[in-house]
Formats: structure tokens, C-alpha cells, sequence
């Protein structure tokens, strides 16, 4: 069947919370629209409307995150997802973005054959601490703190999603919490679980603290995606390894060692 290919919007999200769904990925509609004003988008749509596939852009200052590479399962192997991963590679070329982005092992191919390189992995794993009562350094954060954390994360990160932090703290605000100048985390919603991360630190004890305090204060499973360079610890499932890939560039931005957490393959 023909499609066409349009601009993602808020008509479309119906849409695109049912490509992410099919894909048993955790975000919610709160994630999609962030996402789209964060950035930009970019389907492929049946005659009668239907979206059949996606691809998102976020720029983050010199380089800029593509994700929600997605097609329905009965579109599949069509070339829709390298279609729309070429019209977001073209689109931040023009803007002269670095493109980075974190692949599953099914789009790893598709993506090396598009230029991208390997910069390094972690997997998401369901949290399950039995003792979630632990003690902690962490408290909760404030408005005072976002000098430091916004420096701290552009060492980490590489860019700024200043937009991005705020928003997190927003939305879950109980996993909001920080090691006073030595790192932060955050968390939000999702479909299946809460997601934890981004979190960031200077040293694994601060790390291990803001871990243990945002624990203590949810409920329900949490999705975390720790770097393959962190020890995380205790007995954990892994649910998906992922690939951080960047094009065009030696290296994927930021200082790795400090990311304990990542905000999520879709968000960076």
C-alpha cells in the first residue's frame, strides 16, 4: 500500500503511542509529546491515515538525538525505517548536527549501514531492591541546585537539555533527588514502569546514594538503562542491551564516566 510521508504533530499521537506500544517500548503520551516539542518528527502514513512508521530528532547545542525509529510489524522490511532515518540524517545535516543516537540489537544493521559507528553499550534492567527502606545521602532537589546540576550534566551529557532536566523534575518528582554538588537523578512515568535515569555523578558513591534514595521512594517495577561501564550490583533483570552510535564523529559527546543512568535510548 502507498504511504505519504508527514510531519509529526499533536494529531498524531494517537499514532505513535500505537507504534510504540507494538514495539512493547515503555512511553507514554506525556513522553511523545515531549519529545515532538522538544524536536521534531517525521511518519509514514496510509491513505486513510494510519501511521505505519516514525523517526524523532532532539537537538541537544552541536549534536542531536534520533529516536523512535518504528514501524508497525505488518510494514516491516519495506525500507520505511531507513526512509525516515535518512530524511532525519538530511534534516540535520542541513542544520549541521552531529546525529547520535542508542540502537537495539535489531536496528544495529540498518543503522551501520547508514554511517553510524559503535561508541559504547548498556542494558535496561527491571530493578528489584527487596529492601527499599535502605538509608541515603540524597535529598530531595531544589531550585538552588540547578547551577551545578546543569554544569554537571553538560560535562557528562556533552549538550544542554536544560528543557529536558526541568521537565523530568516535573514528572516524577519523588525520584528528584541530589548528592549536594557530586550528582543528581531523575525519573519519570512510563507505560510499564517508572524510568529511572538520567543519573549522573561524580564518583560511584554518589551514584550508589541517589540510587538507593530514589528506590526508597518508588513503587512498582522501574526500568533502568545502566552503561555497561557501571557495576550496579545486586540481582537484577536485563530486559534489552542497546548500542550508543554516533555518524560523523570519532566519538560519542559527553564524559561517559559520569553517566550512571542514562535518561532512556529514546531521550539520550
Amino acid at each position: 500500500m502507498a504511504v505519504t510521508e508527514v510531519r509529526l504533530g499533536a494529531e498524531h499521537l494517537g499514532g505513535c503511542l500505537a507504534l510504540s506500544a507494538a514495539a512493547g517500548w515503555n512511553q507514554n503520551e506525556a513522553d511523545w509529546r515531549l519529545m515532538l516539542e522538544l524536536g521534531e518528527g517525521w511518519g509514514l502514513a496510509l491513505r486513510n491515515g494510519t501511521l505505519v512508521a516514525s523517526t524523532l530528532v532532539i537537538p541537544y547545542g552541536a549534536f542531536a538525538w534520533v529516536s523512535m525509529v518504528l514501524v508497525l510489524p505488518g510494514h516491516r522490511r519495506k525500507g520505511s525505517a531507513s526512509r525516515l532515518l535518512r530524511t532525519a540524517i538530511e534534516a540535520l545535516a542541513r542544520a549541521n548536527l552531529t546525529p547520535v543516537l542508542d540502537a537495539t540489537p535489531a536496528g544495529l544493521a540498518v543503522y551501520r549501514q547508514e554511517g553510524f559507528r559503535d561508541a559504547w553499550g548498556f542494558k535496561r534492567y527491571v530493578l528489584n531492591y527487596t529492601k527499599r527502606e535502605q538509608k541515603s545521602d540524597a535529598r530531595p532537589l531544589r531550585d538552588a541546585d540547578w547551577r551545578w546540576i546543569l554544569e554537571l550534566d553538560r560535562a557528562a551529557f556533552g549538550g544542554n537539555r536544560e528543557r529536558l532536566l526541568r521537565t523530568l523534575a516535573r514528572r516524577l518528582p519523588a525520584a528528584a533527588l541530589v548528592v549536594e554538588g557530586h550528582g543528581f537523578v531523575l525519573g519519570r512515568d512510563g507505560r510499564e514502569a517508572r524510568q529511572l535515569g538520567p543519573l549522573v555523578a561524580v564518583n560511584a558513591e554518589a551514584a550508589r546514594a541517589l540510587l538507593q534514595g530514589a528506590m526508597a521512594r518508588l513503587s512498582g517495577p522501574v526500568y533502568a538503562d545502566v552503561p555497561d561501564h557501571v557495576a550496579l550490583g545486586g540481582s537484577h533483570t536485563v530486559q534489552r542491551p542497546y548500542t550508543r552510535m554516533v555518524r560523523g564523529a570519532a566519538a560519542a559527546p559527553g564524559e561517559k564516566g559520569k553517566v550512571f543512568l542514562v535518561a532512556g535510548p529514546e531521550l539520550g
